[in-house]
């Protein structure tokens, strides 16, 4: 199942003109506060019509403007989370739940409401009215609500910025589950980069209305010329591991990377488990030789794929490590020292402590 979106639209001084198709899996509008992003979701879900163009999922057309095909909100058959949870304050979590079937034109199945309660461990949260819940929880009913309407698509409008961070890694590992385990695509608008490489599978960049860069994850993130868009301070890539042993007594946990092993600090996960790690760009050194005698415990050898100077002072480098690319980001002064090029063999270095444990998680099994 897939989502077809090609929409112009002017909203004053502001041009929306974007073309894309978001495959199942989390696919994310990532851009600055007033790139479009909401203004694209709100024209998926029907809450305003584009000038022109088309909304699909599949063979079912929501939108087109030639034919003169606008489905109204209530009949488009998606699920859309907010912001702020917006549950009815009067009624307590099962209700809120069940209100659902006013949209879905169907009664719930107690197997169905089982499901979803378990998929999202509020089980215990039935009974309790909302202002007995924290943040992460009314999120959780929200998104629970959300998709017992039974929709083809699920739109989520910056769900975790009214969260404090650790509401934010409470919710997470859910949405993740969700991207794994629903054959629904699944529509996620933010400007946090750290939630978009914990979770999307495919990234949308905009930025003033329009699509600057598109395509897996992996690939944008790593993307030295991707930088200006992404931001210089929170530029990264990912990098896919395995852990293979937990050393109880330094608190450490050895992985296992297509490049060779890295060492963390302990992820309380099982051994064999696969994840995937952000690397933020400014944490990468690079190295001509095999750097001795130092206290760092991560070097893995790497190629330098790619070059971008920009403007300033630095310049960001993209590297490819075994099967996996990542992007360190220097000073064109080092580019200089060290007479970096393209195709150049080198050595990237790592400190274990700088891996923050929100940007570890869980990569999309069906990729």
């Amino acid at each position: 199942m897939s989502l077809y979106v090609n929409i112009k639209h002017h909203l004053g001084n502001f041009s929306l003109d974007v073309n894309f198709t978001a495959p199942n899996g989390i696919t994310a509008l990532f851009g600055r506060s007033g790139s479009g992003k909401t203004s694209i979701a709100n024209a998926i879900a029907g809450l305003t019509k584009p000038d022109q163009g088309e909304v699909r999922i599949n063979d079912k057309v929501l939108f087109n403007s030639e034919e003169k095909i606008n489905i109204p909100v209530h009949d488009r058959a998606l699920g859309y989370v907010f912001q702020e949870s917006r549950l009815f304050p009067h009624l307590n979590v099962r209700q809120n739940l069940k209100f659902s079937e006013r949209f879905s034109k169907q009664l719930i199945a107690d197997q169905q409401l089982s499901e979803i309660c378990k998929l999202l461990d509020i089980e215990r949260l039935l009974d309790r009215k909302p202002i007995n819940l924290s943040g992460g929880e009314k999120q959780r009913i929200a998104i629970g609500r959300a998709l017992l309407s039974n929709p083809s698509l699920l739109i989520m409008d910056e769900p975790l910025a009214s969260l404090d961070e650790h509401r934010k890694m409470e919710i997470i590992p859910y949405l993740e589950r969700l991207r794994d385990e629903l054959k629904i695509p699944m529509l996620y608008v933010s400007h946090s980069i750290s939630e978009v490489a914990r979770l999307a599978t495919t990234v949308i960049a905009i930025n003033e209305g329009k699509i600057i860069k598109a395509g897996a994850a992996k690939d944008i993130l790593a993307d030295p010329n991707a930088v200006p868009l992404l931001g210089v301070r929170d530029a990264g890539a990912l990098l896919n591991a395995r852990i293979i042993s937990h050393d109880i007594e330094d608190s450490l946990t050895e992985l296992q990377t297509s490049s060779g092993k890295l060492v963390l600090p302990q992820i309380k996960m099982p051994i064999g488990t696969q994840i995937r790690i952000r690397i933020e760009a400014h944490d990468i050194i690079i190295a001509k030789e095999m750097p001795k005698e130092i206290s760092t415990l991560n070097i893995l050898p790497a190629t330098v794929k790619d070059i971008y100077q920009g403007e300033g002072p630095g310049a960001a480098i993209g590297l490819t490590a075994g099967e996996d690319a990542l992007l360190a980001r220097i000073t064109k002064r080092s580019v200089k020292r060290l007479n970096l090029s393209k195709g150049d063999e080198c050595f990237i270095i790592l400190k274990s402590t700088s891996i923050a444990p929100s940007d570890i998680g869980i990569p999309n099994k069906s990729v």
